[in-house]
């Protein structure tokens, strides 16, 4: 039986990884997904792959540091145990490495490959892996974009997913996009200018949000219960063509500025992207 439902009315070779669309799934009594469960999984996982901060963040905090900047104050498993009062925000990097979701990191492979034939891509999805995301009532995640695209997943609780289309240079600057996947250290900020660009999703549990690659998003829990959600997170042969075309922009624009010059920018459809992406392979190659 499909996990995910709805999708073949939407118009796949259109959205996906273009903007941001709603359907359906059917996780909300997955028994990986229970809160028994999780209090017993998730402390027993490897500690580099559990993040626990504050949940009282704005959209210009650094949600990639959070976890060192805003330490919280309970035990990870104090949190588990109260979080509708301990302002928690806990994110789970690869669940799968725990019995208990190996099946179900599965069967949302075989889902995402399924979805990737009904938008024309090939069924070949790569480095396809698990986020889980447990959060107090009214917790925020911060403005940032991904270097994969994300099928997320509502379980438990509600929240307001604010999605803004990816490759506008209203949102993310060029330079910003190709210093983040660089892996430079540098993010990019928020723009409060660019909030009415979003578009915001009331999410409720049952319904799945695809994010596309590279689209600036940020998320608010609802003020009434705990939050549960569930992503995978994948990329396809077109994200990984544009991400090493980023790579070598922004080692072009580091030797270019030298001399006053700037690369033609990278995003879909854009010219000379194959070109780019095979140079970095080349370069990474040769260098090593």
């Amino acid at each position: 039986m499909s996990i995910f439902h709805g999708l073949e009315g939407a118009d796949m070779r259109a959205c996906w990884d273009r903007r941001a669309f709603v359907f359906g799934h059917g996780l909300q009594d997955h028994p990986a997904l229970t809160m028994a469960n999780l209090a017993e999984a998730i402390p027993a996982l490897p500690p580099n792959q559990v993040f626990h901060s504050s949940g009282q963040l704005s959209n210009a905090d650094d949600f990639d540091n959070a976890h060192r900047l805003h330490r919280p104050h309970e035990s990870l498993e104090q949190a588990l145990d109260q979080l509708r009062t301990t302002n928690a925000y806990i994110m789970v990097r690869e669940p799968e490495a725990h019995p208990s979701f190996r099946e179900l990191h599965r069967e949302l492979r075989a889902e995402v490959a399924a979805a990737a034939r009904l938008a024309g891509l090939p069924d070949a999805i790569h480095h396809a892996r698990l986020y889980l995301f447990i959060a107090s009532p009214g917790s925020v995640t911060p403005f940032h974009i991904d270097r994969v695209s994300t099928c997320l997943m509502q379980v438990r609780g509600r929240k307001e997913v604010v999605v803004y289309p990816p490759w506008d240079t209203r949102v993310v600057s060029d330079e910003d996009a190709e210093h983040f996947f660089a892996y430079t250290g540098r993010r990019p900020p928020w723009r409060a200018d660019a909030e009415p660009l979003g578009t915001r999703f009331d999410f409720s549990p049952g319904q799945a949000l695809h994010i596309p690659f590279a689209a600036g998003h940020h998320v608010r829990n609802g003020d009434d219960d705990v939050s549960i959600s569930l992503s995978i997170i994948f990329n396809t042969a077109e994200s990984l063509r544009l991400t090493r075309a980023l790579r070598l922009n922004h080692a072009m624009r580091t030797w270019g500025s030298r001399i006053g010059l700037a690369p033609g920018r990278v995003a879909p459809g854009a010219r000379g992207l194959r070109a780019k992406s095979l140079g970095w392979r080349l370069a990474s190659r040769l260098l090593g």
